[in-house]
């Protein structure tokens, strides 16, 4: 299931992930995975979750990160949550190309079965309708 938490900026949704990162480590019977753009969350998260960032990784565009996600996923099967901070920051502001890769990243979840949360910076009406039809809002 893929879930977004939405917002502008400063409206608290990376608090918000770490919240919900930190109880899924506690809670989860398998791994959780954090991933954010640069590594800014050490101290939040807790040391139960692995954390890794994209910057490492050199990914800037939708392609990549999906891959991204897909090795995440090939790399450890015993992962029940992903979590994902600035999805717009990782992979562009083309609401578009945002939709293709909900779209993708859907399948993936349902596939691995893998609960998958992404934050984004911005109101949903910005956010093309067809992402709601699989996306839920948090």
């Amino acid at each position: 299931m893929v879930k977004l938490i939405l917002g502008h900026k400063g409206s608290g949704k990376t608090k918000k992930l770490v919240e919900l990162v930190n109880t899924a480590a506690r809670e989860s019977n398998g791994n959780v995975v954090c991933v954010e753009k640069e590594s800014q969350l050490t101290y939040d998260v807790t040391s139960r979750a692995r954390l890794t960032a994209t910057d490492t990784f050199c990914i800037r565009d939708y392609a990549s990160f999906y891959g991204f996600l897909c090795g995440i996923c090939a790399g450890d099967h015993d992962i029940t949550d992903i979590f994902v901070d600035a999805t717009l920051r990782i992979g562009g502001r083309d609401y578009d190309e945002l939709a293709k890769f909900l779209a993708k990243v859907n399948e993936l979840s349902k596939i691995e079965e893998k609960n998958i949360t992404f934050t984004v910076s911005a109101d949903k009406e910005e956010i093309p309708a067809s992402v709601f039809e699989f996306a839920q809002v948090i």
